[in-house]
């Protein structure tokens, strides 16, 4: 035999990849295996024993398709690259997500499919729901909502909300977090599968929810509309609007759906009633929407009919599930809240140890402080010590001082008894003098006044005299007398010149007595002044050295001592200094 002639061997296995929600997995199949021999080595690898609601999908062109479990893998339209790509998928959806999905995984698995349609806006979704439906992500992403831990700005790598909802409104993602947030924080206490169904349950009341769409034609004259087929029948959708359909066709009041080619029947199970047509663009549309009615209105008759044994072993077993994860969470609730309220008491704990070492800080501290301050005081009282000794010493002195001050006071006082005696003296003769002043002024002024009326008197003789000589001497001498000689008439004039004479000696004699009596009263006066002036000095003297001396004796005493000093005896009376100054400017007049 040649090597031309050798024929290729076939590859006994082939790769598949296998893509769920949260994980991708690769296996190596045989040739020969169905599609249910992978489905059920997926179902056991993922741990899912609810296997009547998923499928794999493959894509075809511009479509997609489930991969048949009757049928060799190899024997469909799988596509021929290495490995095989196929999404295991919800194929069919719950009617009541919290009566038939039984199984943690199950649940799991909805979960994420469904938020993904709903962050990819292939469920219609309102802006409240969606932040509803947020806050429920999050919690069962990351528990129990913490303000210590979850700082602003942990959602930030978060996909949570549609972009629709996101353009929708002029908001940051720093307030669309604040309220989802808001929401979450209100969740605490929720377990991750019950945040997870409380996800399904409100996402299930959504119109779009587990329907799948597909665009068909009435008639030839291509009429656009839109196919709906969910677990509750099927329903047609004009193309703008997959929330409202135009007519519903439930499972309980179909007959008979069938399809040739491109047409497809649905025959109502009231007879009255018309036959709906429609047509596909393709057939393999045809087959895919027939296969999806048949599961689904499977479903809808199972749904209706007892549990399967395997069903109800599966619901007891998640119940006790349930029920064993309930009693773990309360037992760890219960744990956790003792961790905390023990480490609350450990930080109170360590708090009061801190608080009490620092008391024993201040108490050391003030200890120390307090052997300082003894220290301190004690240097203070010996200091204190020595200075009451010192001022003891002092206080000697300035009895000493102070005696002695008296000794000197009482000279001081006898000294100044003395200088008032003479000050006395000397005011009496101060007096005697000005009254014999004014007695001479006034005899001086009597006399000037004597002086005066004489002179006067003197005057007006000599007049007179002159009068009486020229008028009647001449008659005399010619009618009486005879003519006398010559000698006789100057005897006569001579004897009156004597008279006048006379006059004029005594009022000499007289001026020369008032000034000899006033030469001798400024003389006097004089003498007086002077022993008046040295007697003042002497008084200022004598009070300068006073001074001194108390100045003198107040210095030398301590603060203590000299409040025993006394005051000087001597004080001049304001009366008597006027009357002595009064005097002195009298003199100085005089």
């Amino acid at each position: 035999m040649s090597i031309l002639g050798l024929k290729k061997k076939q590859p006994k296995t082939f790769k598949v990849k296998v893509v769920t929600m949260d994980a991708e997995m690769e296996f190596s199949c045989e040739v020969k295996w169905k599609g249910k021999d992978l489905f059920d080595l997926v179902c056991r690898t993922v741990g899912l024993r609810e296997t009547w609601f998923f499928g794999l999908r493959y894509t075809v062109k511009d479509t997609y398709a489930w991969l048949k479990q009757e049928k060799r893998v190899l024997d469909q339209e799988v596509p021929k690259d290495s490995p095989i790509t196929f999404h295991f998928l919800a194929k069919f959806f719950p009617e009541k997500v919290e009566e038939e999905l039984v199984q943690e995984i199950t649940q799991h698995l909805f979960f994420l499919q469904v938020k993904k349609q709903i962050l990819d806006e292939e469920i219609f979704c309102s802006p409240e729901a969606s932040v509803l439906l947020a806050s429920y992500a999050v919690q069962a992403k990351y528990g129990d909502y913490d303000p210590n831990f979850h700082k602003p700005g942990f959602l930030a790598q978060d996909e949570l909300l549609p972009k629709r909802v996101l353009m929708q409104y002029q908001m940051t993602a720093d307030m669309w977090e604040e309220k989802i947030t808001a929401w979450y924080a209100e969740h605490r206490g929720i377990a991750r599968d019950e945040a997870e169904m409380e996800y399904l349950k409100i996402a299930q009341d959504l119109e779009m929810y587990g329907v799948s769409y597909f665009a068909i034609t009435q008639n030839k004259r291509d009429t656009d509309l839109l196919l709906g087929v969910d677990a509750q029948g099927l329903h047609i959708y004009n193309p703008n609007n997959k929330l409202n359909p135009n007519k519903s066709f439930p499972w309980s009041g179909i007959r008979n759906i069938s399809y040739s080619e491109k047409e497809f029947t649905i025959k109502p199970l009231d007879k009255k009633k018309d036959v709906f047509k429609f047509y596909s663009s393709q057939l393999r549309v045809n087959k895919l929407i027939l296969q999806l009615c048949i599961g689904n209105h499977d479903l809808f008759m199972r749904r209706r009919k007892v549990d399967s044994i395997e069903v109800q072993q599966m619901k007891a077993q998640a119940k006790e599930e349930k029920a064993r994860k309930k009693m773990e969470r309360q037992i760890l609730a219960r744990e956790k809240q003792m961790r905390e309220e023990a480490e609350r008491a450990k930080e109170e704990m360590e708090r009061r140890l801190f608080q009490l070492q620092d008391e024993a800080r201040l108490a050391n501290e003030a200890l120390l402080r307090s052997e300082e301050t003894a220290d301190l005081l004690a240097e203070k009282a010996q200091i204190a010590e020595e200075e009451a000794k010192l001022l003891a010493h002092k206080a000697a002195e300035a009895e000493q001082d102070r005696q002695r001050l008296e000794v000197t006071a009482m000279k001081t006082k006898e000294e100044k008894r003395l200088m008032e005696q003479k000050m006395r003296e000397a005011e009496q003769l101060a007096v005697k003098l000005v009254e014999q002043s004014e007695r001479r002024l006034k005899e001086a002024d009597h006399l000037k006044q004597d002086l005066t009326e004489a002179k006067d008197a003197e005057r007006r003789a000599k007049q007179k005299l002159l009068e009486i000589t020229k008028t009647t001497y001449p008659l005399i001498a010619a009618y009486s007398a005879p003519p006398a000689p010559p000698e006789a008439a100057d005897f006569s004039y001579d004897s009156a010149s004597s008279r006048l004479d006379f006059k004029d000696s005594d009022m000499k004699r007289l001026s020369m007595e008032i000034e000899r009596e006033r030469l001798e009263y400024m003389e006097k006066s004089k003498h007086l002044q002077d022993q008046l002036k040295e007697l003042k000095s002497e008084i200022e003297s004598l009070k300068l050295e006073e001074q001194q001396q108390q100045q003198a004796s107040m210095y030398s005493l301590p603060a203590e001592a000299r409040g025993y000093v006394p005051e000087p005896a001597y004080i001049p009376h304001s009366n008597r200094n006027s009357a002595y100054m009064s005097q002195m400017a009298f003199f100085e007049e005089v």
